[in-house]
């Protein structure tokens, strides 16, 4: 006997195949504006240019889209997560307080995509429970922003992937040891690392140290911290702040003690200091934009603040605007 279809588990592998996530506009014959959210983009053919996607029958836009001339195809960036799911929804005014053009035949053509589509229908088919419109590309724009992707079930971020492997060591042949250049503890720790060696410049020029800048940072974010209080800040880092360090800071003039000698506080100095290490630090944030590309530097921030929540052992929230919380 032949066994029964289980339409869940299709879907879930269906789900295991990652696509992009494209939003679909067109006008209905009154002038309405009409958008729907789908992930059932593809291309046809380059010559001539023809593109596909596909609508369920059930769907209240059918009629619009059956009846409408032209339509566009929007391929959602990755800052463009939040509009996916406007346009995922139902009887809502989508287009409200959004910045779009009008395109060819005037229907909406949205910002800040990847890339745009703009379509004459050429064909329909039937598709099962579904219709497929194939259209003809009249005109199309790109951007150098990273596509938003979907996989079962959920939105993701890419990670582009060299032609060949990344490797720490230009030897053939690795010394034989338990540790190698693919552990994440090292890959963590020497990344970390670099990126401090690069600031080094602007602590010498300050004459700080590491930990100070940690202190500096954290009382830019927190002002008017008790040492203890400070100190269950940067605990994670394997050292504790000391009086001596404290007071080393304050004869620099970059902290000092309010009236009653308990809490710290940044003077307008080592604010303006602290200002200009982030501003250091967002230079070389840019460079590594400029090297590894948006959409990878998106993806490693997402992955690290996941392992950073993870492997939390409990440090206070630094960016609570509640002092009795720390």
């Amino acid at each position: 006997m032949k066994t029964p279809f289980d339409t869940r588990t299709f879907r879930d592998a269906l789900g295991t195949f990652t696509t992009g996530v494209t939003i679909i506009t067109t006008l209905t014959e009154e002038g309405g504006q009409v958008g729907l959210t789908a992930n059932s983009f593809n291309s046809v053919s380059l010559e001539p240019p023809l593109i596909l996607w596909s609508l369920a029958k059930s769907s209240a836009s059918v009629p619009f889209f059956t009846a409408a001339k032209h339509w566009n195809v929007h391929v959602l960036s990755a800052e463009q997560e939040a509009l996916s799911t406007l346009f995922a929804t139902k009887g809502e005014d989508k287009f409200a307080g959004l910045e779009y053009e009008a395109g060819l035949g005037d229907v909406p053509l949205l910002k800040g995509c990847a890339a745009r589509f703009q379509c004459r229908t050429a064909f329909t088919h039937d598709g099962g429970d579904h219709i497929i419109f194939i259209g003809e590309v009249l005109g199309f724009d790109k951007s150098d922003r990273p596509p938003l992707v979907y996989q079962n079930g959920r939105y993701a971020l890419t990670a582009t992937k060299p032609r060949e492997d990344v490797s720490l060591s230009s030897s053939s042949i690795a010394v034989e040891s338990g540790y190698t250049e693919d552990l994440l503890g090292y890959l963590l720790g020497r990344a970390h690392y670099q990126m401090i060696h690069n600031m080094q410049s602007r602590f010498q020029q300050h004459g700080l140290n590491e930990q100070q800048f940690f202190i500096l940072s954290v009382l830019c974010i927190q002002d008017g911290l008790t040492l203890e209080q400070l100190n269950r800040f940067i605990d994670y880092t394997g050292q504790r702040v000391t009086v001596e360090e404290m007071d080393s800071l304050v004869q620099k003039e970059l902290i000092a003690l309010d009236t009653k000698g308990l809490q710290y506080q940044l003077t307008g100095e080592g604010r303006e200091v602290s200002v200009h290490n982030i501003a250091q630090a967002k230079a070389i944030e840019e460079s590594l934009v400029d090297q590894l590309g948006d959409g990878d530097v998106m993806a490693l921030k997402l992955l690290l603040k996941r392992l950073v929540v993870k492997t939390d052992p409990g440090l206070p929230d630094l960016w609570s605007d509640k002092k009795e919380e720390i």
